[in-house]
């Protein structure tokens, strides 16, 4: 089974910016459509922005235009640089397979607040 695993998160104030990394195991991560999504408390998971394996990009309304998803092939790594981050920002950052597969790694939590 692939393994995900998420980190880069902690806490900010408004306004500042933090970049998360997702490193995945396998030999074929270059084939892949990837993403992140997030899942707020007491809220659902949400996609926020997705890459292609031809590095095609596309988000959520909710980040679009401060949020950047990129991927490394030769590190294996997907990487979300969030700028302009607001408190709604605040949840436990996921990233995996798009469409996401049945299994999830434990996640970064990023949390906004002054």
């Amino acid at each position: 089974q692939v393994q995900l695993r998420e980190s880069g998160g902690g806490l900010v104030q408004p306004g500042g910016s933090l970049r998360l990394s997702c490193a995945v195991s396998g030999s074929m991560f270059r084939i892949y459509d990837m993403a992140w999504y997030r899942q707020a408390p007491g809220k659902e998971r949400e996609l926020l922005a997705t890459v292609t394996s031809a590095e095609s990009t596309n988000y959520a309304d909710s980040v679009k235009g401060r949020f950047t998803i990129s991927r490394d092939n030769y590190k294996n790594t997907v990487y979300l640089q969030m700028n302009s981050l607001k408190p709604e920002d605040t949840a436990v950052y996921y990233c995996n397979f798009f469409p996401a597969r049945n299994y999830w790694g434990k996640g970064t939590l990023v949390t906004i607040s002054s």
